[in-house]
């Protein structure tokens, strides 16, 4: 399908800073979806670009016996470094290497809109859920929520213009675009949810080592180098520096829960 060897090359590349400065910026997103289905049942979890392992290690935390599925081996070396009893795997999101009917929560954050084909992504999820399980798919609030939108754009700079009809990062966010997705992949739409989750950082050299180890600055910084997409995102977000010398960018996530 191409998600995996193509993501991979990018996320990568600065594994460990993703793991030490940036996947904590979504913890209020992991600990509120926990939260939700914490008291369920079913356990048996499975993360869909589960990236270094945050979420699975604190769903493991709560009783959930979690497997995480990445596209990158760097990432999937320290999520199983966190959670050693966890069922770690590279695989492509759209082919999962797990049998039917495995799991009762499959969740996603930030991750399905990176697959070659999001709808055949979900497909898959559906596949491998329990007939009475929950899907959570996780994405980014609306641009004008999300004040990392300004980071995102800076970086865009960088990269050739997409082909005609390509998604940007917050395509899905859009009123019903979600909703839209997650039916054609044959799931009954649920309960949808925003979360503040604000990107926090001590100084600026934590800001750049989180923000450029994501893949979208990766393939940034292959297109241009590694000194304009530090100065690029540098610039973009010197008006969230607060008195104490950090950096704190205020955005939105949504997420979704579906079921078959």
């Amino acid at each position: 399908m191409g998600t995996q060897k193509n993501q991979a090359e990018l996320w990568g590349a600065s594994a460990q800073d993703w793991a030490d400065f940036q996947e904590s910026t979504l913890q209020p997103v992991f600990e509120q979806i926990i939260s939700d289905f914490k008291q369920t049942s079913g356990r048996v979890l499975l993360d869909i670009g589960c990236g270094s392992g945050l979420f699975c290690r604190l769903a493991s935390q709560q009783g959930f016996d979690v497997s995480g599925l990445d596209a990158t081996p760097q990432l999937i070396e320290i999520a199983h470094s966190k959670t050693p009893l966890g069922h770690f795997q590279t695989g492509d999101m759209e082919e999962l290497p797990y049998p039917d009917q495995t799991f009762d929560l499959v969740t996603g954050t930030n991750s399905f809109q990176y697959a070659a084909s999001p709808v055949q992504a979900l497909k898959e999820a559906y596949r491998v859920l329990k007939p009475d399980g929950k899907v959570v798919v996780a994405i980014w609030g609306k641009a004008q929520e999300c004040q990392a939108a300004v980071y995102l754009k800076a970086l865009g700079s960088l990269m050739p213009p997409p082909p005609p009809g390509t998604p940007g990062p917050f395509a899905l966010s859009e009123d019903g675009a979600l909703e839209d997705l997650v039916t054609q992949a044959g799931f009954k739409v649920g309960q949808k949810t925003s979360v503040s989750s604000p990107f926090v950082y001590s100084d600026l050299s934590s800001a750049l080592k989180g923000l450029l180890s994501a893949g979208p600055a990766r393939k940034a910084i292959l297109n241009s180098s590694l000194e304009q997409a530090t100065e690029a995102v540098t610039t973009a977000i010197a008006p969230f520096r607060t008195n104490l010398g950090g950096y704190k960018l205020e955005n939105e996530f949504y997420y979704l829960v579906c079921e078959k």
